[in-house]
This record gives C-alpha cells, structure tokens and sequence, in this order.
C-alpha cells in the first residue's frame, strides 16, 4: 500500500549540464552500464548466498507468469479492503495478456494502457509465498533486475512503476499498513531518473516512520537512465549485527539503510516478529505519489499508454543463521511436497489437483484426496495443537471448499491413534490462491496425543463441497506444524 511521499522538486538545470548528462545517458547506452542490455537469461550467482527462491520469466510470448509463483491482482481493491488500492490510484488491474504476459525473452512485461474512453488499465501480481524472512542471526536479500517504462517527460506523467514487499499478515486483513510492515525496494514516478526505497512501519499517519510518507531516499541511476536500461535493485534485511539494519542498493550501490535504533521496540517487533513477506511488482498510473510529486493531478492529457515495465528476474536469498521460515517454538515444520510426502521444502513452488465433489458433499468424508505422509518421527508432545497454512484456489468455481484432515500415527506401526479433521474452507471464485488455516476451526477429533516414537504424520486434502477441481500449491508452499519438538 504505497501511499503519498514527500514531493520531489527537480533543480531547475543549466544547458551545459543538461547537455553533458545526455551524453553521458548515451555513451552509458551503447556501452552498456548501468546494467543495461537484454534479459540476461538466468538468475546469476550470489557467491556466498543461498538462493531460496526465484522467478527468470522464460516462457513463451504472451503467456502469463507461472501460477505456481505467482498470484494476479485484479480490479480496484482487494475485497473488502480500501478502494483503489488505498494510493487514490486510478487504473484497473486485469490479467489480460495485453497487461500482464512473459515476453518470450525471458522477460515479464507489465504494460499500462488506456482506452478509447481515458480509462487505464494495467497488472499488479504477487509471490504466492508470504515467508520471505531474514533467518535468526542471518540475512534476508531481495533482489530484482527491472528496466522502468522507457517514457519520461510530459508523457510519463503518472506513471509509478514498483518493485516492493507487504508484511504477511497483510494478507486477510488489507486494514493493518503499515503496522506490519512494508518494504518499497524501487519506486519511481512520472519518468524521473531516480529510484526511490522506502520503509513503511508504525501508525499512520505520522508515527516513528512518518506516515504516509515513510523513511525513504532517492538517487539517479548509476550509469544508463533508469528508464533507458535495466538495473539491479536490492534490499537486504541482515539480523547478524545489531541493533538489525535495512539497506537499499541500486547496481550494487547503497543508496538508503535504516537501523533497528531508529524505531521503538514495539513498532520494529510488529514489522519483523510474523511469519514474513511477499513481493509485488505493478505498473500504478495516477495516486498519491505520482500528484505529490509533481504538484498537480495526473495522468495528463500528454501521458502516452504503452510503455512496459520489463523484470528480467526476481530472487530471494539468505546468508548464515537458520531457515528463512523458522517454526514457532516448539513445534515442527513440515511442507507437502510433490510426491505425496511430508518434509523440509524441497525446490521451488509446485501445484497438485484436488478432484472435485462432483456437485456432492463430503463434509468430514475424504473423497479422492491429496495425501501427504512423512515417516520416522520422533519427537515429544508439547501439549499444543497443529497448525497449518495450505494455498488453495478453486479458479473460477463456485460453491467450492476443500478439507484437511490431520492423523498421527504414534509408533509407526499403521495405527492412526489421532485424527483430526477440520471445517472446510469455502474458497471464492476468483483466480488466485486464497489461504486455509486451522482458524476455520476443528470439526471432529478421536484419540488423543502422545509422544511419537518412530511415528508417522499424514495429511489427507480433498473438495469437500462444490462442483470443479481445485489447485493446492505444494513444494515450498504448504505448510503444516505439528505440536512435537
């Protein structure tokens, strides 16, 4: 939720520096800087960092993001949350390929345009992963290789391209900015030369982040424009010195950092103490921002539609401390993983089908379930309760809603001495993964807990109600925690 910003007022230029600036943007063109040029066709290495996660964006001309990666924004507002994306932003979000597509070059192209009537129309889309977290002791990395809308001047007046991250616990809620947190790794307006990153945190407004503004910085591209060329724009959250420290970079130059001394324990406890991030990536036209900075409404009559935002890669890596995901203390953090077993995460997203109920109920029934199953477990009860977070999404279905039902088996022996089952989770029509959780609450349960020696944990999935499949996301994505450490 990107809101307004401190206005940016330009410096009113001298010819000899305007003309030496444009042949420095030319030569950098030709020769290269400032990390222009083509997609570069791989994510690269990061010596010395372990990648978590990544998107490069290869596939065919005009096919939409891998589903598995990837969620679609559509439309003014999340439901129920505030409208046009809480920024006064004017476009509609739409996953049209005129909009939102691959480029066939191992790119993503987000392409604002408007129609015939003056309406904009555009793409936002979002990691269907939330847990993108620097690990205890360790550090976070997010990066991105972007060329902005290659349109400045009268013609780029609303344009606000951006690269950023939203708290999980954002997610259900769209009430809470910016408490949980929000990490701007590269905005930009109106076709300025300038990348901003900023921090969102706190109360708004004001509070010790300065809302709505935020704690933010600026600066001109390195080498070729920022709209010319692409360039590498990076945030890292490292929890390895303290008090923890937030840096922004640009083509490997630090730009902006904010330190943990700057906030009250309580405001940095609420941005950093959830289960993590995911990232976004739009093309906004018109809003706050775009206004504030140049002092007056925009678009314009002179903004020309067309001009895409291309993201040659998106990843994620950590360095030293634990996982990126750690489990809450004392319990145990298993993934369902393609091949139907239970365990750390392996690889990058995958997706599995649920078949349908066929128009039947099977409310606490499995029918034709996913099942997950890990082995050889033991580990002491903690006297909690299991906890999961399954991504599921019906598509375009109605009436939908998928079930999970949780079995221990104590001492491996094909006994399940605890079986819980869960109220189904009623998922909505709408395209993009939606999140089930233990909050729908417990519908039965037989036996009880106890210490598993040599034990087994499953997990059944299946459509409880409804007439259409429906997609689970697995890999790295579903997560179940069970009470044992």
């Amino acid at each position: 939720m990107r809101t307004s910003r401190v206005r940016h007022t330009q410096p009113s230029p001298f010819l000899a520096t305007t003309l030496a600036l444009s042949l420095i943007v030319t030569l950098a063109g030709l020769l290269g800087l400032g990390g222009a040029g083509p997609a570069q066709g791989a994510v690269p290495p990061a010596p010395g960092w372990n990648l978590q996660w990544s998107d490069d964006f290869n596939g065919a001309n005009r096919t939409p993001p891998s589903a598995a990666n990837w969620q679609t924004d559509t439309g003014h507002s999340y439901p129920g949350g505030p409208g046009n994306w809480g920024t006064g932003e004017i476009q509609n979000y739409t996953a049209s390929p005129d909009n939102l597509s691959l480029d066939g070059n191992g790119n993503l192209r987000i392409t604002p345009l408007r129609d015939s009537a003056g309406n904009w129309t555009s793409a936002r889309i979002e990691t269907q992963r939330a847990d993108f977290k620097a690990p205890a002791g360790g550090t976070l990395r997010i990066e991105g290789r972007i060329q902005m809308p290659n349109v400045t001047g009268s013609a780029a007046l609303g344009y606000w391209p951006a690269f950023w991250a939203l708290g999980s616990p954002y997610r259900g809620d769209y009430w809470n900015w910016p408490g949980t947190g929000e990490f701007d790794i590269m905005e930009n307006v109106n076709g300025r030369n300038s990348v901003w990153g900023v921090l969102h945190c706190g109360v708004n407004p004001g509070g010790p982040c300065n809302e709505s503004t935020g704690i933010g910085a600026s600066r001109v591209c390195p080498g070729a424009s920022c709209q010319s060329a692409f360039h590498t724009y990076r945030f890292e959250w490292d929890r390895s010195i303290a008090p923890n420290e937030l840096r922004w970079y640009v083509d490997d130059q630090l730009f902006h950092r904010v330190s943990q001394s700057q906030l009250d324990a309580t405001t940095w406890a609420n941005m950093t103490d959830h289960a993590g991030y995911f990232i976004l990536l739009n093309v906004a036209i018109g809003g706050a921002f775009p206004n504030n900075e140049l002092g007056s409404p925009t678009p314009t009559p002179a903004t020309v539609p067309g001009r895409p935002m291309l993201v040659d890669y998106v990843a994620v890596w950590t360095r030293g401390g634990g996982t990126t995901t750690p489990p809450p203390t004392g319990s145990s953090t298993l993934y369902a993983l393609t091949g139907a077993g239970l365990g750390d995460p392996a690889g990058s997203a995958a997706t599995t089908t649920i078949s349908s109920a066929g128009g039947a109920n099977y409310d606490g029934t499995p029918r034709n379930p996913q099942v997950f199953t890990s082995g050889g477990i033991t580990r002491t009860y903690n006297g909690g309760a299991t906890q999961f977070d399954l991504f599921v999404d019906a598509g375009t279905a109605i009436g939908n809603g998928q079930q999970i039902r949780v079995s221990y088996d104590r001492t491996g022996d094909g006994v399940w001495d605890r079986t819980e089952t869960y109220q189904y989770f009623a998922t909505d029509p709408v395209p993009g993964y939606e999140r089930y959780t233990q909050g729908r609450g417990l519908k039965s349960a037989t036996g009880s807990h106890s210490d598993l020696v040599n034990g087994k944990v499953r997990i059944e999935v299946w459509n409880a109600i409804g007439g259409g499949a429906s997609t689970l996301g697995i890999g790295n994505q579903s997560v179940i925690r069970i009470p044992f450490s």
